[in-house]
């Protein structure tokens, strides 16, 4: 685990999974302008678990935004897969065709679509990128496999548990086979025992598929075995967190 140090970004360029260089955002103009980001830079490799933490308001969220292609920033320098997608303006890259073919979401609220059964849930992940119908639903019961979750394949969300839901959405974020997967706060709304089930799912995903995972999470317990940890304050990286500071 890295504590206390900056990644040495021109030397990663060409094998990190996400390289983020010198980003700002600015929110508003003038007097009024709100500096969210300030010169952020890191990269994350294959197989790398990095936990992103700060209070509210730190722009954690705002961080994640752009690192998902979602929010535009004002400068900097965003590559993923070696490709620039964001160079003091984005690079005429398809951003939502790479987005959707390269980046897996997590969120705290599992989004799965009600009158759609887990299957279904993930499946449709699948056919949004063109895959056909058979192939998505084979691809989502490997999944649920995968997530030791094949026998509620096909339950309904509103009859599934609090970790099985999240387990489901994990899985609808793996089913194109992403390189990077950006969860927000994956255990807010879970206890202990279950959110400590899902960081380890996510853990495991990361050494066997190869995915770099960035978590943003204000629960310093559910990090631990993570790579690198950044803590963020007032748009900017200050420092790698020791968790086992806070434990003294």
């Amino acid at each position: 685990m890295r504590f206390g140090r900056r990644p040495h970004l021109h030397l990663e360029v060409e094998v990190s999974i996400v390289h983020v260089e010198g980003v700002r955002k600015v929110f508003g103009q003038g007097d009024l302008a709100v500096e969210a980001l300030r010169q952020v830079s890191f990269s994350v490799e294959p197989g790398e678990l990095m936990a992103l933490l700060g209070p509210s308001g730190s722009g954690k969220s705002t961080l994640l935004l752009c690192i998902s292609l979602i929010q535009e920033p004002t400068s900097g320098l965003i590559m993923m897969n070696g490709q620039k997608i964001y160079d003091n303006g984005w690079t005429g890259i398809d951003v939502r065709r790479f987005r959707r073919e390269n980046i897996g979401f997590i969120f705290q609220a599992h989004n799965l679509i009600p009158f759609l059964n887990a299957r279904d849930n993930i499946g449709i992940a699948l056919e949004i990128n063109g895959i056909k119908p058979k192939a998505a639903r084979k691809r989502a019961l490997e999944l649920l496999d995968y997530l030791e979750l094949s026998h509620r394949a096909t339950a309904l969300p509103a009859t599934l548990s609090g970790g099985e839901q999240q387990r489901v959405a994990i899985g609808r974020a793996l089913a194109n086979s992403p390189s990077i997967i950006l969860a927000d706060e994956p255990t807010a709304a879970l206890d202990t025992s279950r959110g400590t089930k899902v960081m380890e799912l996510l853990k495991r995903i990361a050494r066997e598929q190869r995915t770099a995972v960035i978590t943003v999470t204000h629960d310093i317990r559910m990090i631990e075995g993570f790579d690198t940890i950044y803590h963020l304050a007032d748009g900017a990286l200050v420092a790698d967190v020791d968790p086992s500071a806070s434990h003294g």
